[in-house]
């Protein structure tokens, strides 16, 4: 099968250049998918799970929490606000991030700002899903 060229960077490095078959991105409108040969592309992305491969024969997979996808002559570039690979989640951190942003969801206090304690959830919950943890 015909591959693509995956880059996926981030301001502090370049997480992964990799060949795969098939991509998919968590779009701000839904998952979008890419094979090869696909037509040129730019969105935006959200807070979810990259799945790109076989690698080795398996689907690999990152979070990242969201940024833009550009695709053209069949390279897919992924600029991610952050993204790690599976196995560089901190499955117990992760779980605690999670613990904590729930715990000021429930606790409604005044000086609590919602907005950020749902995102801080929201990539914690992600970033779980991605180790396989959730």
């Amino acid at each position: 099968m015909a591959t693509l060229r995956l880059e996926v960077v981030t301001p502090a490095r370049t997480v992964i250049a990799s060949e795969a078959e098939s991509i998919t991105v968590p779009g701000v409108e839904g998952r979008l998918g890419f094979l090869a040969g696909h037509a040129p592309i730019v969105a935006g992305l959200t807070v979810g799970i990259v799945e790109y491969g076989p690698v080795h024969g398996e689907k690999q997979r990152m979070a990242i929490t969201g940024g833009f996808v550009e695709v053209a002559d069949d390279k897919v570039s992924v600029l991610a606000d952050t993204a790690e690979l599976a196995d560089e989640i901190d499955v117990a951190r992760a779980m605690a991030a999670k613990e904590r942003a729930a715990r000021r969801l429930r606790e409604r206090a005044a000086n609590i700002d919602r907005a950020r304690a749902e995102a801080a959830f929201l990539r914690a919950v992600n970033r779980l899903k991605t180790a396989g943890a959730e």
